[in-house]
């Protein structure tokens, strides 16, 4: 049993570190009436804490490397642990958008260092078995996300959906201290800050000017200097890698882009994340506010996804992976399907059961492309850039949910202005962000709850038929991409000359 006691602090912390993506989406109507959230503020509760996790990642696994990952997985749960405290005490959504941030910056720490220290502590058989159940324990941890949330905001409070994480991390804290071996060796090479920096403020910047797109439109001098922000933070961000890629000291090496397999992965993860997941957040918000669920029914109706992503990822995903790139495509072709399903569906008198089969044919593709996208980028680099692969698909992953976040929640907002406006209806200054955002309730009283309604699955269906002809687009690239080539798993190796008959 001590033997398997490093396992455990392990997936206590990648477990909370998941849970807390998706935990959110059932507190969001809580939080914005305990706070009085705006809609921008609100998705930066969602987002603040997704962004610092992608933005921080691999430049935080490449500190680890240098500091130890034992050092760093501590120092990424007491960041963690705080932050979720400061969460759950915040006075104002300002407040708590910052500590998400901060909490995602711990969350980044952990994450970086789990496989590492996985790899060290267990050899043999004995780590198929760990890394077996710290998958199972990570797939798990996101489809109980929502419903813990709800369970806890509605026996309690939203607090405590951030509170829980301290006596948890407490316990991780502990016996990663007891039992959890320090690193044997540590890497020598120079933490790439400029990097991070640079690939913080592109994606923080991309990310305000969408929010504040879908509030204010597009003709504010605010929205288009954050876009100029964006592109000369990605500007900046990829002179540095290449010029230090050259030193062997970047933070992502842009010559991984090289391989088709390895950017048609890239390019997976992140819209598979954005099509199958940023729009069930909204869904969850008209459940609660306009259909009527409580939070736990509502976290109750993700699981058909996470369910169907579980079997397939663990049953099916890993007998397919020989062929990565018609296995992503099909993969995102379900995740399509689901989604323009979703949007069928959703008319006039639709409730949660309309939901359900596009939901679960949405988690069978989740389930085919995220484990194989995985395998298939570690497969075609060379060994020495595993870790990079890795974190970076992990960064794109999480940038492409903050980004969705923004697109969709800018579509919902404008639909369902456009279709209060359609139909007459008329209210206080802000009605369809009110709608959107959970303040159904307080709108309510001036406007008829079958306008609410109508307006916001307008919103819905818009959010999932962009979904699902996204996923279609990519399920294409990625087949175009991804087709059986040849290629050198060394990004700056030169092509081998043809061989001649003798």
């Amino acid at each position: 049993m001590r033997r398997w006691l490093p396992l455990v602090a392990i997936c206590i912390g990648s477990a909370m570190l998941l849970i807390d993506v998706s935990i959110v989406n059932v507190a969001l109507p809580q939080l914005t009436n305990g706070l009085d959230a705006s809609m921008s503020a609100l998705q930066w509760v969602i987002d603040a804490y997704a962004l610092a996790l992608a933005a921080l990642l691999l430049g935080v696994g490449a500190l680890a490397d240098i500091t130890g990952h034992r050092r760093t997985y501590l120092a990424g749960l007491v960041v963690f642990a705080t932050a979720s405290l400061g969460c759950g005490l915040a006075p104002t959504v300002a407040v708590l958008d910052v500590a998400r941030g901060v909490q995602g910056a711990g969350a980044a720490a952990m994450l970086a260092c789990t496989t590492a220290l996985l790899n060290s502590t267990y050899r043999g058989a004995e780590r198929g078995v760990a890394f077996g159940l710290w998958a199972a324990v990570s797939s798990a941890a996101t489809a109980v996300g929502p419903v813990l949330g709800g369970l806890l905001v509605q026996t309690a409070s939203w607090r405590w959906i951030f509170i829980v994480n301290v006596p948890l991390s407490v316990v991780a804290i502990t016996l990663t201290l007891r039992f959890v071996a320090a690193d044997s060796s540590r890497a020598r090479r120079s933490v790439d800050v400029p990097g991070m920096l640079t690939f913080t403020t592109f994606a923080a910047a991309l990310t305000y000017a969408l929010i504040h797109f879908g509030e204010h439109g597009a003709a504010t001098v605010t929205t288009w200097t954050y876009v100029g922000v964006a592109v000369v933070g990605l500007a900046a961000f990829l002179v540095i890698e290449t010029r230090r890629a050259r030193t062997g000291t970047a933070m992502f090496d842009l010559a991984l882009f090289r391989h088709r397999v390895f950017t048609a992965a890239m390019i997976a993860s992140a819209v598979s994340t954005l099509c199958a997941f940023a729009a069930l957040t909204y869904s969850t918000i008209w459940l609660q506010t306009v259909v009527g669920l409580t939070p736990i029914e509502a976290g109750l109706t993700g699981l058909p996804l996470a369910a169907a992503s579980f079997v397939v990822s663990v049953l099916v995903g890993p007998r397919l992976q020989r062929r990565p790139g018609p296995v992503i495509a099909v993969g995102m072709l379900l995740v399509g399907a689901g989604s323009l399903l979703d949007a069928g569906l959703l008319t006039g008198s639709a409730s949660w059961p309309q939901l359900m089969p596009g939901t679960v044919l949405t988690g069978l593709g989740a389930g085919l492309v995220l484990p194989t996208l995985t395998a298939a980028a570690m497969g075609a680099v060379e060994p020495r850039f595993g870790g990079m692969a890795a974190g970076s698909l992990s960064t794109v992953r999480q940038l492409g949910f903050a980004i969705g976040i923004a697109v969709l929640g800018s579509l919902v907002t404008a639909r369902a202005a456009d279709r209060l406006a359609t139909d007459g209806v008329t209210g206080p200054d802000g009605l369809a962000r009110a709608l959107v955002s959970g303040q159904a309730h307080s709108i309510a009283p001036t406007v008829p709850v079958s306008e609410l309604h109508l307006a916001a699955l307008d919103g819905l269906d818009s959010a999932f038929l962009v979904a699902g002809v996204l996923a279609f687009v990519t399920a294409g690239v990625v087949y175009l991409l991804a087709r059986p080539r040849d290629e050198t798993a060394d990004p700056r190796a030169k092509p081998a000359p043809t061989p001649t008959a003798s």
